[in-house]
């Protein structure tokens, strides 16, 4: 048993459980928007979709011990899909990790965690976010997530294999985290997907991670090239992939504002929200231009750790606001 939690513990740190974070608090906002969809019609992709087929207000819900429950389990989804998917990458890039000083202590390469227990791992977490999956439809009705947890799986554990092909891998990164939210909403109530906010989201947390990721692979842009995988700075060098993590985070902040502007339940909480946010992104860049990778714990972790709590508590507060 102690070598059990041993290997937990080993496993929890070298995945970074923490970063966790960076997605989280966007799939629980998704939930909560999915509980009371917008009855703006300028907002709805699709005309005449009843929204409120699962939970038709926050308010109502809040009094139905049920919402607890599947807000719990879209947590212990989100967290076991991660889970899957950094391992996954871990063992795709355990030969690379092993060659590349900035990586090679990590659990694998390091001896600290073997081949098989990460390989049984993964198995533990996919099967996890599978039953997870199963039971909103065995609790809820809703078996959409059962029918799309396994292409969500592969699509999230394969970040380690399309890095060898295209820089553009940044791109299937943040896909993989911003599916959180649409996954989320649709695991709730299917018909909430009809409204275009929780797709602006997502547009927002794809081009945010991104964005930051590109950031994250300055620090290997040497090893990238010598080992011929692919990544904005080794394609563009520094000075390109700034230009690219800039943009990609314009392009995020315009995609905040019309998540905002589509769902009015948002309300002045996450526009004040987007405001911040904004200004941290700005830090992150400026901070990199200043000091380059010697910072990253700030940049990474610390500023887009604030960035994704700050969005997901304030959309969540608006809505159960207007609810109310």
């Amino acid at each position: 048993m102690a070598s059990l939690f041993q290997r937990i513990g080993v496993i929890a740190g070298d995945i970074k459980l923490a970063h966790s974070v960076f997605a989280l608090p966007f799939a629980v906002l998704g939930a909560v928007m999915a509980l009371a969809p917008s009855t703006n019609e300028s907002a709805d992709l699709i005309g005449g979709i009843d929204g409120g087929a699962f939970v038709p207000t926050v308010a109502e819900a809040s009094s139905n011990g049920s919402v607890v429950l599947v807000l719990s389990l879209v947590v212990v989804a989100m967290v076991a899909a991660r889970t899957a998917a950094m391992l996954a990458n871990r063992l795709l890039d355990r030969s690379i990790d092993a060659r590349n000083p900035r990586t090679k202590s990590r659990a694998i390469p390091s001896g600290r965690l073997s081949t098989r227990d990460a390989v049984v791992s993964f198995v533990v977490a996919c099967g996890v976010f599978v039953l997870v999956c199963v039971l909103f439809g065995v609790l809820r009705g809703n078996w959409w997530p059962s029918i799309l947890a396994l292409p969500v799986l592969g699509w999230i554990t394969l970040y380690g294999l399309f890095k060898r092909f295209t820089w553009a891998c940044h791109l299937w990164l943040g896909a993989s985290l911003a599916m959180s939210v649409p996954a989320a909403a649709l695991a709730l109530d299917p018909a909430s997907l009809a409204h275009a906010a929780p797709w602006w989201l997502a547009l927002a947390v794809l081009t945010w991670v991104a964005g930051f990721d590109v950031i994250y692979a300055l620090q290997d842009i040497e090893v990238d090239r010598a080992e011929g995988l692919q990544s904005v700075p080794a394609r563009f060098g520094w000075s390109g992939a700034l230009w690219a993590s800039r943009l990609l985070h314009v392009v995020s902040v315009a995609a905040l504002v019309l998540a905002w502007w589509s769902d009015p339940r948002l309300g002045v909480p996450f526009a004040a929200a987007i405001v911040v946010a904004a200004l941290l992104l700005l830090i992150e860049h400026a901070t990199v231009r200043r000091w380059g990778t010697t910072r990253m714990a700030l940049t990474f972790f610390t500023l887009n750790g604030c960035v994704s709590i700050l969005l997901g508590a304030a959309g969540v507060i608006g809505i159960v606001l207007s609810s109310a």
